[in-house]
């Protein structure tokens, strides 16, 4: 009889071959020296990449770095403790306050990922067995925390404000969605979100992940870039891995809303606090996006070359209406010619990672790309001409969703 480790990789290994087989496998990259556009490979070539999310490229700025090297020279590298036991600092105490007032709620909790951000909300505020409708294409962390609270999904067509109405006609408990959707860089129909939920006296939470510091007056993300008002938004998640460059998350609220989480929120009471040298870089980080408008009026003029570029050269570039963000979908359909894709523009020094399903709906496998402040025209325009390259050689392929 085999020992139980050959057992468990004899049980793995086909379906880790059927992956491979599907052109779904994926790896992680090991890429060194980014300095918000570019990046040292393991063969030592710099490459452009567009696929990552320091919108603002402030994750190499000195001055959040140099933050946190002061910060930890004083105090070390680590909280120590949950923060409900010895390891809220000052730093977290003045990051809070910060996230407060940047997105203009009363308080603000701070939680290591956006990903128990999300779920510490869902499992507070929802009590098991209420329904609670989500967008189709809400991110995997809304779509777990749902299922881990004990709630009953009810998902709407994506974007879908009057299927959502129909969805959640006989009362719902919440409705999560996301504000700028990660995959497809469109905005979710705030106001009309807000309408449906209030008519079914819904709780509405917005993650914001992909629009706080992008979009909206000073940055401030999705829900006034909608022309929605924020009280009807009572529970607003943010990153700080993403625009602000740094790592962790927060939730922002009424002051009720934030201690109920303080206090029931198993994602934020059974974890060590989050470095307080790492809330010290995220405050810089929060203070400069706040400051330095610039970063984001460059953006815009970047995606708006890169879309006028897309459309006169006929490329499959989801252009959805509203707002412009940072995420440019190229849809290319088949998972095979994504990769076909992505290795074409790695012959040319430039770095895309192909997005697959389960990320995507089957069919839909497309490079996501991502732009961000650092990036100037040129890079833009060597994007455009290898993407052209990469469609004549590998054309897209469409397949029929299951």
């Amino acid at each position: 009889m085999s020992d139980p480790a050959t057992r468990l990789d004899a049980r793995l290994a086909p379906r880790l071959a059927e992956r491979r087989e599907a052109g779904l496998h994926r790896r992680a990259e090991v890429l060194d020296g980014y300095d918000g556009a570019t990046a040292v490979r393991p063969d030592g070539r710099r490459c452009t990449v567009f696929c990552g999310n320091d919108y603002l490229g402030l994750a190499a700025d000195p001055r959040p770095a140099r933050a946190l090297a002061e910060c930890a020279q004083r105090l070390g590298s680590g909280a120590g403790a949950a923060h409900l036991v010895t390891g809220h600092r000052p730093e977290h105490e003045a990051l809070e306050a910060e996230l407060a007032a940047f997105t203009g709620r009363e308080a603000a909790l701070l939680f290591s990922t956006g990903y128990m951000a999300n779920l510490g909300v869902v499992t507070t505020l929802l009590r098991r067995g209420q329904a609670v409708a989500e967008d189709r294409l809400n991110h995997a962390s809304l779509i777990d925390a749902v299922r881990l609270a004990g709630g009953r999904p009810r998902r709407y067509r994506h974007a879908d404000p009057l299927h959502l109405a129909e969805r959640i006609d006989g009362g719902a408990g919440m409705v999560v969605t996301d504000g700028v959707f990660s995959m497809d860089g469109d905005l979710a129909p705030l106001p009309e979100l807000a309408a449906a939920a209030e008519a079914a006296g819904a709780v509405l939470v917005v993650d914001d992940a992909h629009g706080l510091g992008v979009i909206g007056p000073g940055g401030q993300g999705s829900v006034p870039a909608t022309g929605c008002a924020p009280e009807r938004v009572p529970v607003l998640v943010g990153p700080l891995g993403k625009a602000f460059g740094t790592f962790g998350a927060f939730v922002a609220g009424s002051r009720t809303v934030i201690e109920a989480l303080r206090q029931w929120a198993r994602t934020y009471i059974y974890t060590t606090a989050p470095p307080p040298a790492q809330a010290a870089a995220a405050l810089e980080a929060v203070r400069i996006a706040r400051a330095e408008a610039w970063r984001r009026e460059w953006l815009q003029a970047l995606i708006a070359r890169f879309r006028a570029g897309a459309r006169e050269l006929g490329l499959p570039v989801v252009q959805p209406p509203g707002v412009p963000t940072p995420i440019l979908p190229v849809l290319v359909g088949h998972s095979t010619t994504a990769t076909a894709w992505s290795a074409e523009l790695d012959r040319r020094g430039l770095h895309v990672a192909a997005i697959r399903p389960p990320t995507v709906p089957a069919g839909t496998a497309r490079l996501r790309v991502s732009l961000t402040a650092c990036h100037g025209e040129e890079d833009i325009d060597r994007l455009l001409e290898a993407l052209d390259a990469a469609a004549r050689r590998h054309p897209a392929t469409v397949e029929a969703a299951p």
